[in-house]
């Protein structure tokens, strides 16, 4: 599975064509965002996703939210995890 990484300052045009990317070679793609202002451009990002994948697709796709943990620079993080599937 593809994992991509969002900052607040990512533009979100840019990560939804590699979320619709990703989803169109296989199917499902993990997103991490940490911090609320890489959280909001990564939820724009999969809405603006969503527009390019679903015309002309029967389903629409699926996001699953999540919390994960990992360490940075010695200090303990909790970010944002979606799980975007076609």
């Amino acid at each position: 599975m593809e994992v991509l990484k969002v900052a607040s300052r990512s533009n979100p045009n840019s990560v939804a064509g590699a979320i619709a990317g990703a989803l169109e070679e296989r199917g499902v793609v993990e997103v991490h965002a940490i911090g609320a202002g890489a959280v909001n451009q990564c939820v724009k990002a999969i809405a603006i996703a969503r527009r390019l994948v679903e015309k002309g697709a029967d389903a629409p796709i699926k996001v699953i939210p999540g919390f994960m943990e990992l360490k940075i620079a010695g200090e303990d993080k909790t970010g944002i995890r979606f799980i975007i599937e076609k």
